[in-house]
């Protein structure tokens, strides 16, 4: 048999998921982030169904996520947020984000050479203090902007902060971003697209949507979540109008009556305290289903929540099925989804794990066998 998870991944929920987000930019350009497999979504997939619904721009992190988008057929603007390698950037067409003037001055020769006018986006550093001009941002975009072979279409932020309830920082570097774009205006140089709202931006700071937005985890069906930080805006576990685009899911591979006393997986760390029905899950850790879930995480078996019993293997997760009824080998075990009126979703995982969604999605979503309905 196959190892390990299956994802379904309903495309409808991520086109719904866009409209919403359509409407909270209020008309402005989508720059729909499928870095990361689209969050372990499946990038070419998910780039389809994005092409399809007209989304104006796709982004990724390096060249070679935006290479296979393209040889799938993908023919949508691609941003590349970090990795501007010139040889992919010109043979894939991709619009590459500058965030020194090195790179600028080496994508400039290489067009000068291939007789080619390049449009690019600048990255600045408003607060998030990891990739970005800074200092001296608007005399160094002043120095691009006169590279021959250049066209800055856009210019570009990260937020640090923006999805926590104390908006100050968001703020400070929102109004940085508007303070460099009038000098920038200034100075005769007027890009077209100035961009920093992610997706808890979208939903929190309407004020920082500027030309463009640049959703995430909400095209997944996810607000922000910080552990041991207030998150604002999510209702429940996520936004309400969101719909999860994600469900994943195991199988039952043995059933196991145990005695009272008997100790389960390694360490010792669970014993049973009754006569217990252990069942062993087909996936582990090397599934993305993470060890910090070792007694610490509920699935859901015959529409019932049932606890993680012991150490999370690299293989194979045992459950304590002794209070579900009729349960089988070869039943499904949801990880993530919906099971009769129970669900469990991302959120709920990642705050067992002290971590964030977009790590739950990435982790387990990654390396599962992906079936798209």
């Amino acid at each position: 048999m196959d190892r390990g998870i299956t994802a379904e991944i309903s495309l409808e929920a991520l086109s719904q998921n866009l409209a919403e987000i359509r409407k909270l930019a209020g008309g402005r350009a989508v720059i729909a982030v499928v870095k990361a497999d689209a969050y372990g979504h499946g990038a070419v997939e998910v780039s389809r169904r994005l092409e399809r619904e007209g989304v104006e721009f796709l982004a990724t992190a390096f060249t070679s996520e935006a290479r296979e988008l393209r040889e799938a057929g993908i023919n949508s603007p691609i941003i590349v947020l970090f990795d501007p390698d010139p040889g992919d950037i010109f043979s894939y067409d991709l619009i590459p984000v500058i965030s020194d003037n090195k790179t600028a001055s080496h994508l400039s020769s290489e067009a000068l050479r291939r007789g080619r006018e390049l449009i690019v986006h600048i990255k600045v550093d408003t607060g998030m203090g990891r990739m970005g001009l800074k200092d001296n941002a608007v005399e160094d975009i002043i120095d691009i902007a006169r590279f021959p072979g250049l066209l800055i279409d856009g210019v570009m932020s990260h937020f640090s902060e923006a999805d926590l309830a104390d908006h100050s920082f968001a703020v400070r570097q929102i109004e940085s971003l508007r303070s460099l774009r009038q000098a920038l205006k200034q100075k005769g140089i007027r890009p077209r697209l100035y961009h920093i709202a992610n997706s808890a931006a979208i939903i929190n700071l309407p004020e920082a949507c500027f030309d463009a937005v640049r959703p995430g985890i909400m095209l997944y069906g996810y607000s922000s979540l910080q552990s041991g930080a207030e998150v604002v805006s999510v209702a429940g576990n996520h936004v309400s109008f969101l719909r999860p685009v994600m469900s994943l899911k195991a199988r039952l591979i043995r059933l196991r009556r145990l005695c009272s006393g008997t100790p389960v997986s390694y360490g010792r760390t669970f014993v049973t305290k009754r006569d217990s029905l252990i069942g062993v899950m087909a996936a582990g850790y090397a599934d993305g289903f993470s060890r910090c879930f070792s007694n610490n995480a509920e699935v859901l078996v015959r529409g019932r929540r049932v606890p993680v019993a012991g150490r999370v293997c690299m293989d194979l997760t045992m459950l304590d099925l002794t209070d579900v009824e009729d349960v089988a080998e070869g039943d499904d075990v949801v990880i993530v989804g919906r099971q009769g009126s129970e669900s469990i979703d991302a959120c709920e995982c990642a705050l067992r794990a002290d971590t964030i969604p977009y790590e739950i999605l990435t982790s387990l979503g990654r390396p599962a066998h992906k079936v798209y309905i």
